[in-house]
């Protein structure tokens, strides 16, 4: 696929969007990036539909083009600086990516404030983002939706973990500096890496591990570099990622007001659930073939997770107290979003 120089900030939209003169209006064409592999169940199950979604409700006006592992350039880092300086229409792309540009979005990363139900904390962050609580971070873009994945689940190369203690004097990847304090707390040392470069450090043992979800196994061939899958008892996590799916502001504001309202009306409550329960389901798949290779998924009881909320309760307090040099309220944002949570998991 051709890639687009960053020296063409801005113009993306700008070729795109031009066809909206002259009377017989070509067909709107936008540019969606994001870091994963074309068979990953976030383009395939998630994006790809949805941009299908979007297309017929436009009645054809609108093309969604998919450029899925970064085929346009760049590193997964840059993909919100694309969207927000117009190299692309649209990313999908980790929050914590680029930290702090999205300080109050944290609050759902944070250690059993997300526990099990990707639906209920994605209807929890659209409360949160519709009432203004989280909406400062996204400020510089155009929303179509925000999500989490299933949750952090532990997986290691070779040793088995049922204790904080079993990480102790390990390195382990995780991709935002919430899931490194996360780390640091259970005694390990955090290693800060994008998603797609993990396979290859396991196999060099760059890390021992890494929190992250079952729905990556298959797609980046996980169950040849790990043993150990571990998670929490009712498949509890040991916290989230969050992230969004964004456009351009000016493209935003140069498509057709009924072609906006094809995207609204593919943004909605509905999307929300449908992507929560995407993640959810995916995770079902993910953990299969890594026991099918003959890995080893081990479901810890209460007793022994709570080990765990103990060591990482304090990661919560951390980020309050940090938050509050930015004038956020971030005892606020926890309180709120763990009862939204309660009240979507019901």
């Amino acid at each position: 696929m051709r890639k687009i120089p960053f020296a063409m900030s801005g113009v993306t939209a700008a070729i795109s969007l031009a066809l909206f003169s002259g009377a017989a209006q070509a067909q709107i064409t936008l540019k969606l990036h994001h870091l994963l592999p074309p068979k990953a169940p976030a383009h395939t199950k998630m994006l790809a539909p949805w941009a299908h979604d979007v297309e017929k409700a436009s009645g054809g006006k609108v093309k969604i083009e998919l450029y899925p592992a970064m085929s346009l350039g760049g590193k997964p880092p840059e993909l919100i600086n694309q969207v927000r300086d117009g190299v692309v229409d649209i990313v999908w792309t980790v929050n914590g990516y680029t930290p702090n540009l999205f300080p109050r979005s944290e609050a759902f990363e944070l250690p059993f404030v997300h526990t099990n139900n990707a639906t209920a904390t994605n209807l929890a962050m659209r409360d949160m983002f519709n009432s203004g609580a989280i909406a400062e971070d996204f400020k510089d873009v155009k929303v179509m939706f925000l999500h989490v994945h299933a949750g952090q689940g532990i997986q290691m190369a070779d040793k088995e973990v049922r204790k904080p203690d079993d990480l102790k004097g390990l390195k382990m990847r995780i991709p935002t500096r919430t899931g490194a304090w996360i780390i640091e707390a259970l005694g390990a040392a955090a290693v800060s890496m994008p998603v797609p470069a993990l396979p290859q450090a396991l196999s060099k043992k760059v890390v021992d591990g890494a929190l992250i979800p079952w729905e990556i196994i298959p797609p980046l061939k996980l169950q040849d570099v790990t043993k150990f899958q571990i998670e929490g008892p009712n498949h509890v996590r040991f916290g989230t990622t969050t992230f969004q799916v964004s456009m351009n502001k000016n493209t935003w504001a140069k498509l057709p007001p009924d072609v906006q309202k094809a995207f609204d009306a593919n943004n909605g409550e509905a999307r929300w659930r449908a992507v929560g329960k995407v993640w959810t389901d995916s995770e079902v798949g993910g953990i299969a073939v890594a026991v099918k290779h003959g890995n080893k998924h081990i479901e810890l009881t209460e007793a022994e997770l709570q080990p765990f909320k103990d060591k990482l309760e304090p990661v919560v307090q951390r980020w309050i107290d940090e938050v509050k040099s930015k004038g956020i309220d971030g005892k606020a944002l926890v309180d709120q979003a763990r009862a939204l949570i309660a009240k979507y998991s019901k």
